[in-house]
C-alpha cells in the first residue's frame, strides 16, 4: 500500500504549539466544558490558516478533550454523571492495574521523587497548584510500569475527569485534601516496600472515594451543562468513543 502524502514538518509544528497551548488551557480550566472553539478565532490569535487548527483539534479529540461534530464544530468535552460515574469505574480498573505494573520496576531514586513530588502536592497554596501536582504525581507514579498502550489510555480518561476533579477539589475544600494526603503517604510506604499489590489496592479505594463523592453532587454537572453554549449538538461522553 502506498502511504498517504506526510504533514509538512512546518505545518505538524504549527499544529502541535496550537494543540499544545489550547490543551493547557482546557486542563486549566481556562476553557470550561461545552464552550465552542471557533476554528477561525484560533487560527487569528496563532497567526495560522485553519489546516494546523483542524489538525490541532483532531489530536486533542484524540485526547479525549474536544469534541468534533461534522460540519458543525467543535468544543470542549462535557460529561453527565453518569458519563462519569463510568469513566471512574473504569479508571479504578485500570489505574491501580498500572500502579501495580509500575512499582516492582521502581529505583530508590525513582521513589524518592514520588516523596518529592507529594510533598509539593501536600505544601501548595491553590487549588489549580493542587491539580496540576496532584496529576503529575500520579501520572509518574505510572511510567515505570513500561506499558504505553495502558499509560496512554489511563491519561486519555485523566484528561477527560479533569474538570470535574477541579469541581471536586473546590467541594471539598482544604480539610478534605487532607485525607488525599495520607493516602498519598500510604501509597508512598507501599512504594518504599515495592508492594504493588497494597499499592494496587490504595490505589482503587483513591479513585472510588472521588467517584463516589461526585455521585452525592450532581449539580456540578448540571452547572456544567447549563453553562456550555447551544449547538445543534451536544458534544457529551468522550469516554464513549
Amino acid at each position: 500500500m502506498t502511504p498517504g502524502p506526510k504533514t509538512p514538518p512546518a505545518r505538524e509544528a504549527a499544529s502541535q504549539r496550537i494543540a499544545n497551548d489550547l490543551r493547557a488551557e482546557i486542563l486549566s480550566g481556562v476553557r470550561r466544558p461545552g464552550e465552542r472553539i471557533r476554528q477561525e478565532i484560533i487560527a487569528e490569535e496563532f497567526g495560522a490558516s485553519r489546516l494546523p487548527v483542524r489538525e490541532a483539534l483532531r489530536i486533542l479529540e484524540s485526547d479525549g478533550l474536544v469534541t468534533l461534530i461534522a460540519n458543525t464544530g467543535a468544543w470542549v468535552s462535557t460529561m453527565d454523571l453518569a458519563e462519569c460515574t463510568e469513566t471512574y469505574l473504569i479508571r479504578e480498573r485500570l489505574d491501580p492495574l498500572l500502579l501495580m505494573l509500575a512499582v516492582p520496576n521502581y529505583s530508590d531514586a525513582d521513589v524518592d521523587r514520588l516523596e518529592s513530588m507529594a510533598a509539593e502536592v501536600a505544601t501548595t497554596g491553590s487549588v489549580e497548584g493542587f491539580l496540576e501536582l496532584d496529576r503529575r504525581f500520579h501520572l509518574e507514579s505510572y511510567r515505570a510500569a513500561g506499558a504505553d498502550s495502558l499509560y496512554a489510555m489511563v491519561e486519555r480518561l485523566w484528561n477527560t475527569t479533569q474538570h470535574y476533579r477541579r469541581a471536586y477539589t473546590h467541594l471539598i475544600g482544604w480539610d478534605g485534601l487532607r485525607i488525599n494526603h495520607l493516602e498519598h503517604t500510604l501509597m508512598l510506604d507501599s512504594f518504599r516496600k515495592r508492594d504493588a499489590e497494597e499499592a494496587e489496592r490504595l490505589m482503587h479505594s483513591h479513585l472510588r472515594r472521588t467517584r463516589l463523592e461526585l455521585a452525592r453532587h450532581p449539580e456540578i454537572f448540571e452547572a456544567t451543562i447549563g453553562a456550555a453554549e447551544e449547538h445543534p449538538a451536544t458534544p457529551q461522553g468522550p469516554a464513549r468513543g
